[in-house]
Order: C-alpha cells, then sequence, then structure tokens
C-alpha cells in the first residue's frame, strides 16, 4: 500500500478509535428464555409481532413454543420463513412487505445469523422507506431508531443478537457488504441454550470458529479498549474450552451454554473494535460463491494471521498464554504459532477444509476489490494492504501462493 493511502487509513482508525467511547453503544438486555419474549411485548405494549426466520428452523418446529407463547398472551404475531442462508435485498424487501401488511410493532429474529441479517435490514428499511438497502452499505447510514427487535439465537457463533452488523446479498451484483449502524442492535437478545441443542456438528463447527474469528479480529486490531481485550479474551478461552465438546456431543447442555456465552462475548468484542481482513475476504467469498459465512471465516483466518506475521505476534501469544495452548514461558513468535496450529488443528478435527479450489483465478482481482472497499479505510487491522496485497490471501485459499 503506498504511503499516502496508509496514512490516509491509519488516520481514519485512529480518530474512530477516540470517538467510540462517545458513541452510544449498547448492549442487548438479557432474556434468559424464549418464555420471557411475552413479558416484553407486554412491558412494550406490542400486540403484533413478526417473526424473522428461514424455512428448515419452520420445519422443524423450533418457533412452535414460541407461538405457543405469544397466542397463550394473545399476542398475534405473523412469519416471515422465506430467508436464505445469504440473505438477499429481495428478501429484506419482502419481510418489509409482510411488516407492513399485517401491522406489526416489533421484529423477532429466530436463527443463525442469516435471520437476524434479514430482521435487521427489514428494520432499517422500515423506518427507512425512501432509502434503499444498497444506500443503507457502509456505516451509520440509517441513523433511526428500528422497531423492537428482540434476537433470538438458534447457533452460538454469529454474534449478531449483540451486534450492529447486517450483512445483505446483492444478487444482481455477486456482492455481499455490510449494513453498520448502532441502531441495528437488537434491544433484547434470547440466550437459551435450549435452542442450540442438536445443531448440527457442521454448524456448530463453522459457527464456532466465526466466533472465535471475530474475538481474535477484535482483539488483534488497533481499536481495541481495555473492555473490548476482556470480552475477546473470555470468548477464546469459552471457545478453547466448549467448541469441541459442543461439535462431538449437540447434546452437551453445558458446552452448548457455553459457546453461547462466547457467541455474544466475541459479538460485543467486535461491535466496538471492529474486525478486519478476514471478514472482509469471507463477506466476498460469500457473495461470488455463496460459501457460507462461518466457513469462509474459519478456512481464512489461520491463513491471514500467518500473513501478518510478527505484527500480531504478541497478542497471539498472550491468547495462547491464557487459554493454556502455551505456558508463560514460551517466547512469543513460537507462542503465537502455537494458537495458529490449535485453529489449525481445530479445523481439522472438526472437518473443515484447508482451501476452496472452486476460487476461480479470473474472480481474484473482483473480489480484492470488494474486500479492499470494505476493509480500507474502516477495519484497524494490523498489517494494511492494498487490493493487488489481498489478491495473495485468495491464491493462498485456493492452494497456492502468487509467484
Amino acid at each position: 500500500m503506498f504511503i499516502l493511502r496508509r496514512i490516509y487509513c491509519r488516520t481514519f482508525q485512529t480518530v474512530f478509535k477516540i470517538a467510540l467511547p462517545f458513541l452510544p453503544y449498547r448492549k442487548p438486555k438479557i432474556i434468559p428464555s424464549v418464555a420471557g419474549i411475552a413479558e416484553v411485548c407486554r412491558q412494550n405494549k406490542i400486540t403484533c409481532v413478526m417473526i424473522v426466520t428461514d424455512k428448515g428452523i419452520r420445519r422443524l418446529g423450533l418457533t412452535d413454543p414460541l407461538e405457543k407463547i405469544l397466542d397463550k398472551q394473545g399476542i398475534d404475531h405473523c412469519i416471515y420463513s422465506r430467508t436464505v442462508a445469504d440473505p438477499t435485498i429481495w428478501n429484506v424487501e419482502e419481510a418489509r412487505r409482510m411488516y407492513l401488511r399485517h401491522d406489526a410493532q416489533a421484529i423477532i429474529a429466530f436463527g443463525g445469523g442469516s435471520s437476524m441479517d434479514c430482521a435487521k435490514a427489514a428494520g432499517a428499511r422500515i423506518v427507512k422507506p425512501r432509502q434503499s438497502v444498497r444506500r443503507m452499505k457502509g456505516i451509520l447510514k440509517i441513523r433511526k431508531k428500528l422497531p423492537l427487535l428482540i434476537a433470538v439465537p438458534t447457533t452460538a457463533g454469529t454474534g449478531s443478537e449483540t451486534t450492529l452488523a447486517a450483512v445483505i446479498t446483492d444478487s444482481e451484483r455477486h456482492h455481499k457488504y455490510p449494513i453498520n449502524d448502532l441502531c441495528l442492535i437488537p434491544r433484547y437478545a434470547v440466550l437459551d441454550y435450549h435452542e442450540t441443542l442438536g445443531l448440527p456438528a457442521d454448524l456448530t463447527a463453522t459457527t464456532g470458529m466465526d466466533a472465535l474469528t471475530h474475538a481474535v479480529e477484535a482483539y488483534i486490531g488497533g481499536s481495541t479498549t481495555r473492555g473490548t481485550r476482556k470480552m475477546a479474551e473470555e470468548a477464546v478461552c469459552l471457545i478453547y474450552r466448549y467448541l469441541k465438546a459442543a461439535y462431538e456431543d449437540g447434546q452437551d447442555k453445558r458446552a452448548r451454554s457455553g459457546m453461547l456465552r462466547a457467541s455474544y462475548y466475541a459479538g460485543a468484542a467486535f461491535t466496538r473494535s471492529y474486525v478486519g481482513y478476514i471478514h472482509a475476504v469471507a463477506h466476498s467469498l460469500g457473495g461470488q460463491y455463496k460459501i457460507p459465512h462461518g466457513l469462509a471465516n474459519a478456512v481464512t483466518l489461520p491463513v491471514v494471521l500467518r500473513m501478518y506475521g510478527s505484527a500480531c505476534e504478541k497478542k497471539l501469544a498472550k491468547l495462547a498464554r491464557i487459554t493454556g495452548i502455551a505456558d508463560k514461558q514460551t517466547k512469543d513468535h513460537r507462542a503465537a504459532q502455537a494458537f495458529i496450529g490449535w485453529i489449525q488443528r481445530s479445523n481439522d478435527h472438526m472437518g473443515i477444509p484447508r482451501y476452496f479450489p472452486q476460487i476461480r483465478r479470473k474472480d481474484i482481482p473482483l473480489m480484492a476489490r470488494h474486500a479492499d472497499k470494505e476493509g480500507n479505510p474502516l477495519y484497524p487491522v494490523p498489517v494494511l494492504m492494498d487490493r493487488k496485497e489481498l489478491e495473495e490471501i485468495y491464491h493462498r485459499l485456493k492452494g497456492e501462493v502468487k509467484k
């Protein structure tokens, strides 16, 4: 990256970091179980809600207990269940129309990150009817209070129940981009491990590594604070302790509860300290090839950490020590390598591939351009990369290194 652009990026990030303590961040209020949603609706004088979910969750009947509770309390509801794995602008607009048609007053996002992203963007469109989803791309483009939003995560990884981000796919342009605004943080989050019991092993793996990516990128970036570092460390320790157990036994209540807390802490950390090129690359892979976000993050995480090299060794070494991956006497370089090695072994153990051979060389310049536009100047990464430098990440993910 040439010197003037480097100065611009670091200046932008410094100004944003200085502004962080003055921005109205908030943590969602925790509801310990789905049963508590009705009381929240009553307190807020809500008489009709829209549940945003997907066909798989609907088919499995996971929303049935919530629907019965709402019926029993006389709260009308409608269900939008056509959310796809990477929610599209079309999903957002269709959900918005349903909300308005039923005169709903609140939104319950029920599912993984896709359902929550769709619900957040639909809420934004409801309060900003003249602003298209495309024009919401970026940071602080909404700036208006959303309808009451309650998040019920059924996976432990995306952290969407506590973040200011919604990631939407523009299917016409094969592009996936984040919308970031403080008003997108849900007002309430239901952290009920019962909703994650039995989550398939492959989803447990990729969503768990998604949470790890959130925590690590927040931790090694330049916008960390004492509070976000503490949350990121707690998330990494919980993932180290519980992800393998949750993967191997979907009914392990302690492991499921631990991973839910890890996801929440990781989401809270990156909402304030941001992520980095791993996410920017993952979004481009999702937009171009429909690779699930958690999977894209999982494969990309060790690749980019190795490319950062010494720039993040000290912080990775600390994570290695607090988890017990390395002891206190281990030098930073070896400890950092041990931490990256643990990530790679975890991926291997859970059947996550090391490469994406489907990446086409002709697509790499376009994806690198998208990643560059998303990451620079916003993401406070340890090492700044321009478009050409980002291309090497895709070559490594394909299983080759550009000469």
